[in-house]
């Protein structure tokens, strides 16, 4: 979960730097004509930007994640816990058909883990303490194997092409929206004025939320067959131990605020469109389920 958090934040940040220097720097102006806004121009643009901010995402997925979570990468193994982590990952990779990630810890209360990296073969996999803490081995190995499914599946790669899509409908509907309030609206014939950047900001903001609800429900669509890649490298018994596991840590969680903000427990209809993973009875139900 925390590697779509900090994806899609990365994402929208770039997303907003690189509006505010289109504007700086006269593009969006120079996408007009005498006919009025040049909307091939504007498209091209707006791809331009909105794959280039997701990319740029993906690139630095490993290294964002690394500083921010304060991961420290397993080089050689000092105890038998990092050993037994690295012997995991590098077994479940192998049959995975992947390269070998590379294999992190971070210091974190919550049973928490999570894969990044560009491609399939530079990835990274990294466990919270208190997963470790909190897990037996058969349950933390399954989560484990769930983390490498997903790299197995080009998860990262998938997310960033649909961030891309997303931000380049973002980036090309708030200007026209934006030229609309300013030109047909506020009557203005003197190039771009106050009513083109407060309206292409507010509408940028709008739809920058409705797309994050598009790749939030991709997101959960994903959750189900990397929890079915867990199951067939880990086994399916330890697959649904573990989100037995994961389901009462959460209901008994001291800080529930910010397990919602990441989308691990429950919440209203609204908050649910958010979330990056389904309810765990769901997955656990899919799981079982499963022949």
């Amino acid at each position: 979960m925390k590697r779509v958090f900090l994806l899609i934040v990365t994402n929208f940040a770039i997303l907003a730097v690189l509006s505010v220097t289109m504007q700086l720097l006269g593009i969006d102006a120079a996408l007009e004509n005498e006919a009025g806004l040049n909307l091939t121009g504007l498209l091209a643009f707006a791809a331009i930007f909105g794959f280039g901010g997701a990319f740029i995402s993906l690139l630095i997925s490993k290294w964002m994640a690394k500083r921010s979570m304060g991961v420290h990468v397993i080089e050689v193994p000092a105890n038998t816990t990092e050993r037994w982590l690295v012997d995991t990952v590098k077994r479940q990779s192998e049959r995975a058909g992947i390269g070998m990630p590379e294999v992190g810890i971070y210091d974190a209360p919550d049973v928490n883990a999570f894969a990044t990296g560009w491609n399939r073969n530079d990835a990274l996999v990294a466990v919270s303490t208190g997963l470790l803490n909190n897990m037996t081995q058969e349950e933390a190995e399954a989560v484990l194997a769930h983390e490498v499914s997903h790299v197995a599946n080009g998860d990262m790669v998938t997310l960033t092409l649909i961030q891309g899509v997303v931000n380049t409908f973002v980036i090309f509907l708030s200007r026209v929206i934006g030229f609309f309030v300013d030109r047909v609206l506020l009557k203005n014939e003197r190039g771009e004025g106050p009513g083109f950047f407060i309206a292409t900001m507010v509408a940028q903001l709008v739809l920058g939320v409705l797309a994050s609800m598009v790749v939030s429900w991709f997101s959960r669509h994903r959750e189900f067959r990397a929890d079915a890649g867990g199951a067939s490298l880990a086994g399916r018994e330890k697959m649904i131990a573990a989100l037995e596991r994961l389901k009462v840590n959460h209901e008994q969680t001291a800080l529930p605020a910010q397990m919602s903000a990441f989308g691990i427990s429950g919440g209203g209809a609204m908050m649910k469109l958010f979330m990056s993973h389904p309810p765990l009875d769901e997955r656990i139900a899919a799981l079982r389920a499963a022949r």
